[in-house]
């Protein structure tokens, strides 16, 4: 396989019915809504760790501006740039890793929606002259992610790459957006791993695993 083919990610086909919820450990609470363990948190935490030595390789000597997408994002970025300080500390070649947050909206239950919503302030002025790393859990159509490219590249940075954990395999998938990906997986609807289901599912042992979510959604 060739280098682009690698840094596409692990690619789970469709018919993968990910592992049996009796294998795992998870809060009984959720017993009825959620269908199967889809990837266990070991290989995601694999994962993170070659793309962190991609990335390492691709920035050079440059400093590396984290721009993390909450909430989902988190997780993902807080293991990835651990890994990046990791690979520095034990290699000659250290990174500056510095990480900003930018909270956008574009999901209503568990559809996509065609308009981006930046919470918060829109000056990312601090990105002027930085190579700049996005890190978002998880890219579908790539609309999202293309407006807050677009609205990135005002600001003038040196270099952006996008790093993202899942990328789902869609019509007009975004596979092209995103420079290092973890995992190409159907289009189902997943949570944990900080990943959620509007905020529900927060407090799903994300040290696990990524659960597949039938929706099944109690009432309130």
């Amino acid at each position: 396989m060739d280098n682009a083919g690698v840094r596409r990610g692990i690619v789970i086909k469709d018919d993968w019915p990910g592992y049996s919820l009796d294998l795992f450990t998870y809060p009984e609470h959720y017993h009825e809504d959620i269908e199967t363990v889809y990837i266990p948190h070991g290989v995601i935490m694999n994962r993170i760790e070659r793309m962190a030595h991609y990335i390492m390789d691709d920035f050079g000597d440059n400093n590396i501006m984290v721009l993390c997408v909450l909430k989902g994002g988190y997780k993902f970025c807080v293991d990835l740039v651990e890994f990046i300080k990791v690979l520095g500390r034990n290699s000659n070649k250290y990174l500056e890793t510095r990480v900003e947050f930018i909270r956008l909206k574009s999901y209503l239950n568990d559809q996509s929606t065609e308009e981006l919503h930046i919470i918060g302030s829109q000056d990312l002025s601090f990105l002027r002259g930085k190579c700049v790393l996005v890190v978002e859990a998880i890219i579908d159509t790539g609309k999202t992610m293309k407006a807050l490219l677009k609205h990135v590249e005002t600001f003038e940075p040196k270099m952006v790459k996008v790093a993202g954990l899942l990328v789902k395999r869609v019509p007009n998938m975004a596979e092209n957006l995103t420079d290092y990906v973890g995992f190409e997986i159907p289009n189902r609807f997943v949570v944990g791993y900080a990943l959620d289901y509007n905020e529900y599912f927060r407090d799903l042992n994300i040290n696990e695993c990524v659960i597949s979510l039938q929706i099944t959604f109690p009432c309130f």
